[in-house]
């Protein structure tokens, strides 16, 4: 599965870029025909909390998963927009059986 993160308005640590990759890898191993991930990283209201936002898009044959989750770090929210996919991953293995 090939992954591009976009950093928006910023430049992603590479420790940032390592860290979703690897999180996004686990997703590569509960389904075997996504093609494509991408990850969109940016911050919403920098003088507020909360203000990291991730968004997840899964390509897969006939469909593209999306998620977008916000929290107050990168990392928390790429962990919950893995978690949340996990989830639609199944109800997508449930229907193309």
């Amino acid at each position: 599965m090939n992954t591009t993160i976009n950093a928006v308005k910023f430049k992603a640590d590479p420790k940032l870029e390592k860290f979703v990759n690897e999180k996004v890898a686990k997703l590569d191993r509960l389904i075997d025909n996504a093609t494509k991930c991408e990850v969109i990283l940016k911050v919403d209201k920098p003088e507020t909390d909360n203000n990291k936002i991730a968004e997840l898009s899964l390509s897969l044959p006939g469909q593209t998963l999306f998620n977008s989750k916000q929290a107050n770090t990168f990392e928390e929210a790429v962990s919950d927009c893995v978690d949340s996919m996990k989830g639609q991953i199944d109800k997508y293995k449930e229907r193309y059986k």
